[in-house]
């Protein structure tokens, strides 16, 4: 069983990462211009996002087994319409289908695991099942890019259904079939969080447009923004909702919450915009592009292992602010890169940068969830989960949407004007960043580290 949840962790975290080099030679294929293909990762990460609210109680309401399985056969079915896609709205209608899927597997997964290892051996269960999950991102891109070269980009989802038909018959197999009584589920609290995602992602998607629809825009941010209002306020009369507002009366809580969002806004269009960076301003290769991420992926686990001497000799609140500041400004410095710069400046340049911004997502996630216990454990890990898509699905289209605003580039840019395109756009990004320190300065300055939470953090 650990086996197949720890495949399942590496299936959708591989799957978040490979495509990211694909998207250029997925651009020529399809006839759209390179720098406007957000829509292929934010449409991913957004399906996911939508999707864990309700995962727990489908878990609960269906049975583990059944859920998990159909998890399967959706993100096994949605990799071959990838592959098969014709056009660029099929792949993103596909990459929806993909991201259902995906949205299930980790999750319920997660809860067979907490409801069936002994509490003795489950903080070295979760570390194997989260294991394979982190060798994702660290082979994704470099698998990608070679896929597109020796093949084509249809390969990066077609490697999937094996997988998948492995994976569906050892669920029938091993995966415990367990149920809960369920109460009412909130569907009017989920509609109203659904629409206010799917708004304001979309409403940023349309800015990277030619000719973007700016009354279109404004309406779908509005509304989106009302939809949150009318669910804090439909949170307060309903006796069930699905994220309690009490969660927001621990400070600690309220202010990872908000921190994780705001600064992976940032971080989260990074994995989207440096293979473009590479591939479309400075003409490397798929392959090369993808292996330029290795160094970020070795510094960031790397990094993991200062932040528990870091948070006890700083605190909280230093670290976060000190290391908010730098993770924009390695934001930033990528508007620095030109042709022709020696290897080991981008190498040095990549490993900083992941460095900072791993050590960052530990710290984040550790805080937000510190002070939790009880029924607010739960909802609270699920809410940060859901966050921590969106503001990745969030990231990518803001991302897309200033790359179109700096630079309308044909589907074949010159390296000089997508060049500038992309300097002013990591600029723009490393603010956007620099400014969420504020929100970790509301911390108070004595919060320090449990000794065992950053273990169990990670392994959520």
């Amino acid at each position: 069983m650990l086996w197949l949840v720890a495949t399942a962790a590496f299936m959708q975290m591989l799957d978040t990462t490979i495509v990211n080099t694909a998207l250029p030679s997925m651009a020529v294929s399809l006839g759209e211009s390179p720098l406007r293909m957000q829509a292929v990762v934010a449409s991913y990460a957004l399906a996911v996002a939508m999707l864990i609210p309700a995962s727990g109680w489908l878990a609960d309401r269906f049975g583990t087994r059944r859920v998990f399985v159909a998890a399967v056969v959706l993100f096994s079915a949605g990799s071959l319409a990838c592959a098969l896609s014709r056009g660029l709205g099929q792949l993103v209608a596909s990459r929806v289908l993909q991201g259902i899927g995906g949205a299930m597997l980790l999750p319920v997964g997660r809860l067979v695991v907490m409801r069936v290892v002994p509490r003795t051996e489950f903080l070295a269960a979760m570390s194997f099942v989260t294991i394979p999950g982190l060798i994702g991102p660290l082979i994704g891109p470099t698998l990608g890019g070679w896929l597109v070269q020796i093949a084509s980009w249809h390969w990066i989802f077609l490697i999937n259904l094996p997988l998948g038909v492995v994976g569906g018959i050892a669920a029938l197999r091993v995966m415990p079939d367990l149920r809960e009584s369920v109460g009412r589920f909130d569907a009017l609290g989920y509609a109203l969080l659904a629409y206010a995602m799917v708004s304001v992602s979309v409403a940023l998607n349309a800015l990277s447009g030619e000719q973007p629809r700016h009354a279109a825009v404004v309406i779908l941010v509005v509304s989106g923004l009302a939809s949150v209002a009318a669910y804090w306020l439909h949170a307060v009369r309903a006796e069930r909702p699905i994220f309690p507002l009490p969660l927001f009366t621990v400070p600690t809580f309220s202010v990872g919450i908000l921190g994780n969002l705001f600064s992976r806004v940032g971080s989260g269009g990074m994995p989207y915009l440096i293979p473009l960076l590479l591939q479309v301003a400075l003409g490397y290769s798929p392959m090369q592009a993808g292996m330029m991420m290795i160094p970020t992926a070795l510094a960031g686990m790397f990094s993991k292992r200062i932040v528990v001497p870091l948070v006890h000799r700083l605190g909280y609140r230093r670290v976060l602010v000190g290391n908010t500041l730098l993770v924009g400004t390695a934001m930033a410095s990528f508007g620095l890169v030109r042709p022709g710069l020696p290897l080991w400046v981008h190498v040095l340049q990549f490993a900083a940068f992941g460095a900072v911004n791993s050590l960052q997502f530990t710290a984040m996630n550790t805080l937000t969830l510190r002070d939790l216990g009880g029924e607010l454990a739960s909802s609270g890990n699920s809410l940060l989960s859901m966050v921590m898509m969106l503001s990745m699905s969030l990231g990518v289209a803001v991302a897309g949407g200033l790359l179109g605003a700096f630079g309308r580039v044909e589907a074949n840019p010159a390296h000089l004007d997508a060049l500038g395109a992309f300097r002013w756009t990591f600029v723009c990004v490393g603010v956007v960043t620099v400014t969420s320190a504020a929100i970790f300065a509301q911390l108070e300055p004595t919060h320090s580290l449990q000794p065992s939470t950053v273990q169990e953090t990670e392994t959520s």
